[in-house]
């Protein structure tokens, strides 16, 4: 008898997408602070192609041309700490997050 598959379900995270240095990329929401790539990984997860340019729109740069910005992602998750799929992206103005009480300030 074959063992019943489990869909993972889709969650919207949304928080401080962080792009501290190359190749290394976090979540950091109200739950957690998630992984999604960083540099010792061969690839990021399924969907992170949909994650533009954040420097384009509302940002703060930190370290040359990285840094950090605020947005909501689907995603599928590992349940822990880590961002398996991404299904959606949508950066927003670095005040919705400011204003999150739920949310580290980020200065």
């Amino acid at each position: 008898m074959l063992a019943p598959t489990v869909a993972a379900a889709a969650e919207n995270r949304c928080g401080w997408i962080e792009n501290p240095t190359p190749r290394n990329w976090w979540l950091e929401d109200r739950d957690n602070t998630w992984t999604i790539m960083t540099q010792v990984s061969e690839e990021g997860p399924e969907g992170m192609d949909l994650i533009p340019d954040i420097s384009e729109r509302d940002y703060v740069k930190t370290n040359g041309n990285y840094g950090y910005a605020c947005a909501c992602l689907k995603v599928e998750t590992d349940g822990k700490e880590t961002i398996t799929k991404i299904l959606s992206f949508k950066q927003l103005k670095l005040a919705q997050c400011r204003n999150d009480k739920s949310l580290k300030f980020k200065g």
